[in-house]
């Protein structure tokens, strides 16, 4: 048995798969908001910090995301990460502070 008999049963060789292995295409991407955080990462060039913007599409609202995202792609700032980061900030403060606290779970007492 040659080896073009094995490859022909279905086995390539691995200089063939390493021919066809992209590294920036090929990524061990799973689930959706590990999508949308590289999305996030590329499009405000800050893909050193990938990793964090793939935690914050798991744990907040997209709709947060997105608000803070369409802010800073329009902008000539020179580090959009922060940017981006400053603007989900204050959304956030400004949806906890239209959020009555009974939603966010905290006690009548602790209003006052």
């Amino acid at each position: 048995m040659t080896q073009d008999d094995k490859i022909s049963n279905g086995m390539k060789s691995i200089g063939k798969i390493l021919k066809g292995y992209d590294p920036k295409v090929d990524k061990h991407i799973s689930r959706e908001f590990q999508a949308y955080g590289i999305h996030l990462a590329e499009e405000l060039d800050d893909y050193k910090h990938r990793g964090l913007y793939i935690k914050l599409a798991k744990t907040h609202s997209r709709s947060l995301l997105e608000k803070a995202f369409s802010f800073c792609v329009d902008s000539n700032a020179k580090n959009k990460g922060a940017l981006f980061m400053w603007k989900l900030k204050e959304l956030k403060i400004s949806t906890s502070a239209k959020t009555p606290a009974s939603q966010r779970g905290e006690s009548a007492d602790k209003q006052k």
